[in-house]
């Protein structure tokens, strides 16, 4: 059941060490969208609870939202809705959140998910990057929106002068006399597997956010994947926590997509707060938690935990896999909660999700991410020399496999950049694989910040800080934190005439970015350390910065 598998061909003077599952290949269906791969077998469940707001306690059954998939795909193509345009999503997690995203893919458009905490500028930027032509978003989140000069869907009770109502939007559906036998529109045959449906924004392994176009292939292979050790007795058995943001690859692919494939039931959480998580978990019966590893720490520390009886909670496993999980943490959550089964994954949004992981048949050993999932080849490469590596020798993760991404939308350099000519996914990440086919994250070779499990690009910050007036230089670099796993921090270079304080550079950030994006701490300095070839040295700074820190001196 090994996973190492040695390939040389007659043109190469040295072996390559590709390691594969140790489980057998999985069937990725041909010629099937994805809203018509998870909504398969539908009519069986239709009764059944699909999602519920956790806290108001509105719900939607599997009958509901494959006709409201239909009902908006059908509205949207009355719209004029061409194949492959883009449907930017601003919302919150809501219980309509996969109805949105689904009868978009279902009509030939391209979802792709904007975070509603981003300031409208980062929204804006977003829309222009991705060629959006319509723009679904709710009341709280509308003036962000409204100034983007495109036509906006409203998810509200309230109407909205100058917006299309949802409600409205899907009635209107229901008298276009058409009507199509498959999720997809099967009248003219526009929808193909090979067509793209998806358009996230990912920082991927250098810079600045880009999107990452998937295809409806990509998903579905990835979900035959990730769901291939899930037996015929687990269907309808498991409640997943939907509070990991569904704007995220894993949100919408491996909580909303994989539960509708599963026939399970989501719990929708559209913000974190420990007492409504922790009553979430009790009140709804999840079995299923993916969380990120700050909400582990909580209720590992936080004296809000005892306040609940724990002994009523019908957990069975969570998933991390947004940021590294402290061994400290984990040992103190498994005293804590010892039926729980904890599970570190790894995926990347260029790869349609989870790349690694665990599973029922098999859980790999602690702190690793798991292993390699069906259908997948995994190398690991010296940086450097490109050469591949043996087992228990460190390099960067490679990964290639029919959930490879097409590539970055108008961005050819950065595609060449992270996907070779072989194929190859290049991740920018640094770990190995043990004898038993475990795998072990090292380090990171890419430089974004990890801010409670969400992306942070040094390089847009450091742009936002070169257009302060008083700024010569600057660079970001993550500094550990313990509740937010890291921090973004500046070294800023002033010039001789400026008289702004750290505080005053720090709320030139804050208002101009997400929450999660701003910077926490300012350090003057006379000059930027870089390489011979103009590279930040960021390592150099972040051990300055912490002795700095250390010595309360700035």
């Amino acid at each position: 059941m090994g996973t190492h598998v040695v390939e040389c061909s007659q043109h190469q003077e040295e072996s390559e060490h590709i390691f594969r599952s140790r489980y057998p290949a999985v069937q990725v269906p041909d010629n099937v969208t994805l809203p018509d791969f998870v909504l398969h077998n539908v009519e069986l469940y239709a009764d059944k609870l699909a999602f519920v707001d956790a806290i108001t306690g509105k719900g939607y059954s599997y009958g509901e939202v494959a006709r409201d998939i239909r009902r908006f795909a059908k509205a949207l193509r009355s719209l004029g809705l061409r194949k492959g345009r883009v449907v930017l999503v601003v919302l919150p997690n809501v219980p309509e959140y996969a109805i949105v995203a689904l009868g978009i893919m279902a009509a030939g458009g391209v979802f792709s998910g904007a975070n509603p905490a981003a300031h409208s500028s980062e929204i804006m930027k977003q829309v222009e990057s991705a060629d959006g032509k319509l723009i679904v978003s709710d009341l709280p989140t509308y003036h962000k929106v409204k100034d983007c000069g495109l036509p906006v869907i409203i998810l509200s009770e309230e109407r909205v002068e100058g917006t299309i109502h949802w409600d409205e939007l899907l009635e209107a559906a229901d008298r276009v006399s058409s009507r199509t036998d498959h999720i997809t529109n099967q009248e003219d045959k526009v929808v193909q597997q090979t067509d793209l449906c998806a358009l996230p924004f990912s920082s991927g392994t250098t810079g600045l956010s880009k999107g990452v176009m998937l295809t409806h292939r990509n998903l579905v292979a990835n979900l035959c994947s990730t769901l291939f050790s899930v037996g015929p007795e687990m269907i309808g058995q498991v409640t997943t926590l939907g509070l990991i943001p569904f704007f995220h690859i894993y949100g919408i692919t491996g909580i909303c997509c994989a539960t509708i494939r599963n026939k399970g039931k989501v719990v929708v959480m559209r913000r974190y707060e420990l007492r409504a998580f922790l009553n979430a978990l009790i009140t709804h019966e999840v079995t299923f938690a993916p969380i990120v590893p700050p909400i582990i720490l909580a209720l590992v520390k936080n004296p809000i935990v005892d306040e609940f009886d724990l002994k009523k909670l019908k957990l069975r496993s969570i998933m991390t896999a947004a940021a590294p999980l402290a061994p400290e943490i984990l040992n103190e959550f498994e005293k804590k909660f010892p039926d729980v089964q904890v599970q570190e994954a790894y995926g990347m949004t260029e790869h349609s999700c989870i790349t690694l992981s665990h599973s029922d048949r098999h859980i790999a050993k602690r702190n690793s991410v798991g292993f390699i999932l069906p259908n997948l080849e995994v190398k690991f490469v010296d940086p450097d020399t490109g050469r591949s590596l043996p087992k228990n020798t460190s390099g960067e993760i490679c990964v290639k496999s029919q959930c490879v991404m097409k590539g970055y939308y108008k961005n050819e350099s950065e595609t060449c950049l992270t996907i070779d000519k072989d194929g190859w996914l290049h991740t920018g990440d640094i770990g190995y694989i043990d004898d038993d086919g475990d795998i072990f994250l090292v380090d990171r070779i890419k430089e974004l910040i990890k801010y409670k499990g969400f992306q942070v690009a040094p390089a847009e910050l450091e742009g936002i800080l070169l257009t302060h007036p008083s700024v010569e230089d600057a660079a970001v670099v993550g500094l550990p934190d313990e509740e937010a796993g890291e921090i973004p921090a500046a070294w800023v270079v002033m010039n001789s005439k400026a008289k702004e304080s750290q505080e005053d550079i720090i709320m030139y950030i804050a208002s101009t970015v997400a929450q999660y994006k701003r910077v926490r701490v300012v350090q003057f300095v006379d000059s930027i350390p870089k390489s011979p070839s103009g590279k930040i040295m960021r390592r150099l700074i972040k051990e300055k910065m912490l002795e700095r820190l250390k010595e309360g001196t700035e």
